[in-house]
Parts: C-alpha cells; sequence; structure tokens
C-alpha cells in the first residue's frame, strides 16, 4: 500500500489520535543531515548565528529552517575555502536578497 494511501487510511479510522509530524531535530539528526561537529556548533551558537531550543533534558533541538541555514553554510564554507563568520554573512545576504525579491514580486503584483 503506498504511503500516501497508508496515511489516508489510518487518517479516517475515528478515535485514532497519530502525532504529529516534529518540526524540530535532534543534534543527532542536526549532525546526519548537515556533518557539523560540535565545535562548529559552538562556534555558531557563539556568534548567535543560530539559537538552539533546548529540551527539557537540556538537548539542543533544532528547526528544519536550522537545517537548511547550517547546510547551506557548510556548502558556502566548504566550496568558497572560507570561515563559518564568512559564511555565515553570505547566507544571511543570500536570506536579505530572497525577502527582497519576494517583496519587489508583491509589489508587482499589486
Amino acid at each position: 500500500m503506498p504511503t500516501r494511501k497508508l496515511k489516508q487510511t489510518l487518517l479516517s479510522i475515528p478515535g485514532l489520535n497519530l502525532p504529529e509530524r516534529s518540526t524540530n531535530v535532534a543534534w543527532t539528526q542536526l549532525v546526519e543531515l548537515t556533518g557539523v561537529t560540535p565545535g562548529a556548533m559552538a562556534e555558531l551558537t557563539e556568534l548567535g548565528w543560530i539559537e538552539p531550543a533546548r529540551t527539557a533534558s537540556d538537548e539542543y533541538i533544532f528547526s528544519h529552517r536550522d537545517v537548511y541555514r547550517i547546510q547551506k553554510l557548510m556548502r558556502i564554507c566548504h566550496d568558497l575555502e572560507i570561515t563559518f563568520t564568512g559564511g555565515s554573512i553570505i547566507v544571511d545576504l543570500l536570506e536579505r536578497i530572497e525577502e527582497l525579491e519576494s517583496e519587489i514580486t508583491e509589489l508587482k503584483q499589486r
């Protein structure tokens, strides 16, 4: 049974309360997805570039946006052979450009 069909079937069962998909990832998942090291994470946190939340057991959790930003940062730093500080500035500027382009598109549609 395809995953989508199975999901629809399960959701149609009355009284079945399935947990919702989490919007956060744990530290181990972040490492798997990005290859970030504890030292790199400490540096990014010290820069204030990323602010992970903490669980009740004092473990870091990250949003999917954090994962995407870190992946982009790691790729830029590796490809351009630059530091996290330089890479974080580039990622921030790219995100700002995307926001401005989105605003321009919205204004043109009015």
